[in-house]
């Protein structure tokens, strides 16, 4: 995998653990580039069997991102509007689904695309001096990248509708009481901590991990009844996968299990 081949974001893998950098300084908004390149990047994580955990996070210590750049909208073009909302909607939601854990190491401003992206990820861990927005009604927008639906999963209702209609900005400590980001790190160790928990995942089976993430994310669109019988069938599907037999055996030997995700 070359850096190369993804335009405005810089991979480097790290053990089991692929760290993702937002880098279109100064701001590192998005582009229709760039948005392509992370649809194709998760799309060759998840064929990776050595890939259990992505942690995106911005370069320096200003930006996490600050979402699309508002010239893109100036001339009032709908078709490239058009354009950048499904760009938008297929790298977001690729991100969502994700095959391993993804976690947001919010390093500085978090506004429009900059927070969906946060939003599409599992976790969010925030640096003390992170800001967090969704301020496109002010400029006659919306979010149009899963905003107000990952949002108000993620904090309710009241608190999405204070966001988005009221262009309310967040900071990190108010972020971590409603519920917006899971963890708040000292200034300059959000992607430290970030990769810890991403560490934690890694003692657990990868396979398991994947069946458990859509169980619990299928919960927002379908009824109880639904899911629990989802939730029996991929139990015994799990019994087709070589990490149920490693994870068993290894308990019962009192080892640490040796996981193929698969």
């Amino acid at each position: 995998m070359n850096n190369s081949d993804y335009t405005g974001l810089a991979l480097e893998l790290r053990g089991h653990t692929a760290i993702l950098t937002l880098d279109n300084p100064p701001a590192h908004t998005w582009t229709a580039d760039s948005l392509a390149a992370l649809e194709r990047l998760v799309g060759e994580l998840n064929a990776r069997r050595d890939v259990y955990a992505l942690v995106i996070t911005g370069g320096g210590e200003k930006f996490f991102s600050a979402g699309a750049d508002l010239k893109l909208f100036a001339d009032g073009d709908k078709g490239r509007a058009a354009t950048m909302a499904r760009r938008f909607g297929a790298a977001f939601e690729a991100l969502a689904g994700f095959r391993g854990l993804s976690i947001a190491a919010i390093n500085g401003y978090a506004m429009g695309g900059g927070l969906e992206c946060a939003l599409a990820c599992d976790l969010r861990v925030a640096e003390s001096h992170a800001v967090m927005a969704l301020p496109e009604a002010a400029v006659g927008l919306l979010p149009c990248a899963g905003g107000t639906q990952w949002l108000a999963w993620t904090v309710g209702e009241s608190w999405a509708k204070r966001l988005v209609l009221l262009g309310e900005r967040v900071d990190a400590e108010t972020a971590l009481r409603i519920g917006l980001v899971d963890e708040l790190a000292p200034k300059g160790q959000g992607l430290a901590r970030a990769l810890q928990l991403a560490e934690q995942v890694g003692r657990q089976s990868p396979s398991s991990v994947a069946a458990c993430k859509k169980l619990i994310q299928g919960a927002r669109h379908a009824s109880p009844q639904q899911q629990l019988a989802a939730e029996r069938e991929a139990f015994i599907a799990l019994f087709d996968t070589e990490d149920q037999r490693e994870g068993v055996q290894a308990f019962l030997g009192k080892r640490s299990p040796q996981w193929r995700n698969g």
